[in-house]
């Protein structure tokens, strides 16, 4: 029988995996884990959050910056000169099946879907439920026709939902569109949306590489040694996306989340100008209290001397002009 998919380091020509050898958790463990929750172990969110600030979007974006606006989780929408990038978007107010079931929001999106300005781009790094939104990638492919760059696995089944112009690459390969560059990068996590179908789909991070500079998203991620390769095959980032929560408990989280902690030992892996964090404070996926990454962040930070203009995060629904380029 051939192979769906070229065999690499990282597929076997029909399932994905980590080339580290440090997989996902099995499912078998989840019943683990619910019982210790279920037991008081891990913290549980607030019910009410105060909601989002309204972002304030430029009119232009001026050569050599890039407007970064953090509408929540993992979906940041940049505003490079003459491109507009949206990552992972998910809008719904559940990650999970429908958009009704799974873990719920504990802030809606700072812009709803209707005042998104123009997108070129989305970039998708996986098909989790907290990354790939159908529902938002319909409504998107309707109303603003961007080109959505994802992942192996993917173009097929989004295309059989009625999501089109949709172009899929392994890691490390390259797409050029709307004048910038974007080359799909390694991650250290997994991909699934049942049961059955994990590792049938790739995962990965993405490096766009615009005529002002580069913006590395990592999309979801443990901590391993790609950030360094990604550092030696591209260069360092101006702008690092990485992510900072969803990691406790660490027996279960460990080979797909990072905590602050490792998310500062990528951002000096990679070398970046500046890292923001995200993947925090939106869903509670998992153990860890909602303000925790980013106090964790803060503490780790200052132990490893990177100053909190360098590697920080951004409110939800603010827009903060990036430098771009040296």
């Amino acid at each position: 029988m051939p192979s769906r998919f070229p065999v690499s380091d990282h597929c076997d020509g029909a399932r994905f995996f980590n080339p580290t050898g440090r997989q996902a958790p099995p499912f078998r463990w989840l019943p683990k884990w619910w019982w210790q929750r279920l037991r008081g172990q891990g913290t549980w969110w607030p019910r009410n959050v105060p909601p989002p600030r309204q972002p304030l979007l430029p009119a232009d974006v001026a050569a050599g910056s890039v407007a970064t606006t953090f509408i929540g989780h993992a979906t940041f929408l940049l505003q490079f000169p003459g491109l507009t990038v949206l990552t992972d978007p998910v809008f719904s107010k559940h990650a999970g099946p429908f958009g009704l079931l799974g873990p719920k929001r504990a802030r809606p999106p700072a812009l709803r879907l209707d005042e998104l300005p123009p997108v070129d781009v989305v970039v998708l790094s996986h098909n989790h439920y907290d990354h790939l939104d159908l529902s938002s990638l319909r409504w998107l492919g309707r109303e603003r026709r961007p080109l959505i760059i994802t992942t192996l696995g993917n173009k097929a089944w989004l295309e059989a939902r009625g999501v089109t112009r949709v172009v899929e690459l392994d890691w490390w390969q390259q797409h050029d569109a709307s004048g910038c560059r974007f080359t799909c990068t390694p991650a250290q996590h997994f991909a699934a949306r049942a049961l059955w179908d994990k590792g049938r789909t790739l995962w990965g991070g993405f490096w766009i590489k615009h005529a002002d500079g580069a913006v590395y998203f990592c999309g979801d991620s443990g901590w391993g040694p790609h950030f360094a390769q990604i550092r030696e095959n591209l260069g360092a980032p101006d702008l690092a996306l990485l992510p900072i929560g969803a990691y406790e408990p660490r027996w279960f989280m460990e080979n797909v989340h990072m905590t602050p902690e490792e998310s500062v030992q990528a951002h000096l892996a990679l070398a970046a100008r500046r890292s923001v964090g995200m993947h925090f404070g939106t869903f509670q996926l998992t153990d860890e209290g909602i303000d925790d990454p980013v106090r964790a962040l803060a503490a780790v930070r200052d132990h490893h001397g990177v100053p909190a203009e360098v590697f920080d995060t951004l409110d939800f629904g603010e827009t903060r002009m990036l430098p771009l380029g040296g």
